[in-house]
């Protein structure tokens, strides 16, 4: 297994950085060292963008996507692209825009949770509109819920991560928001995103890539709210103001 050092980690703002080489897969894909590329994790798509090799030309990659394991990283060529060679440097380009937004939604998702406690039964995080679905039966407004979302954007709350061992998050049960899914184990670590001063807002167990400041996810709104059976609600995130 080819461990890969994920570089958004520590610094989700990072478009651009250098990788080298150490292996292509059986289906082509792209292992480095080192990659500020997100993988498809946790509801949210994996990165897209190219990388620039020594002569000037480019690799366009497709989708970023997880190996064997969480710790290995598979960049996935565009068809037709050409082939780096083990051990080559290349320059590492993620489309920013898309993963900005990306940030954003993640970040409002996380907003979603604070303000609806619910325990989480799916979610899937988009450009334009993002889905979380809550394991509650209760009737709630979409009106007085974008209310509460854009009340924690405009406070403007920071918005960081940390590391816990496994034995914290065992005595600490309640940071895991998901009714399904728990945080991979076996590493001895796992990282909290948090918000507000030391976390007083929210902290959850994710991999993903936030925002600094809640201010930075602009305006949002929720855009519907589905029944999915009895005891399951589906919320629909959206971009900009509430329609009137």
């Amino acid at each position: 297994m080819q461990e890969t050092q994920q570089l958004f980690l520590d610094d989700a703002y990072l478009s651009t950085a250098e990788g080298s080489v150490t292996a292509i897969n059986d289906r082509g894909g792209i292992l480095l060292d080192q990659t500020c590329f997100y993988a498809t994790s946790g509801g949210q798509p994996g990165d897209i963008g190219f990388f620039e090799r020594q002569d000037g030309s480019k690799i366009e990659v497709a989708a970023t996507v997880n190996g064997h394991s969480k710790a290995e990283v598979v960049h996935v060529p565009a068809n037709g692209q050409s082939v780096p060679e083990i051990g080559e440097t290349l320059a590492l380009h993620i489309d920013w825009e898309r993963r900005y937004k990306l940030m954003r939604m993640h970040t409002a998702c996380h907003l979603l949770t604070v303000v609806c406690p619910f325990p989480i039964t799916g979610a899937s995080v988009g450009e334009n509109e993002s889905r979380i679905d809550f394991d509650m039966s209760e009737t709630i407004d979409k009106v007085a819920v974008t209310g509460k979302l854009m009340e924690l954007v405009t406070a403007n709350h920071a918005v960081f991560s940390q590391w816990i061992d496994e034995a914290e998050l065992e005595a600490n049960p309640d940071l895991v928001k998901s009714k399904n899914v728990r945080p991979p184990r076996g590493s001895g670590r796992i990282r909290l995103v948090c918000i507000g001063d030391a976390g007083d807002v929210d902290s959850q167990p994710c991999g993903g890539t936030h925002v600094s400041e809640t201010g930075e996810v602009g305006a949002i709104h929720i855009g519907k709210i589905e029944k999915k059976g009895r005891e399951n609600r589906r919320f629909r995130i959206r971009f900009g103001e509430l329609p009137g």
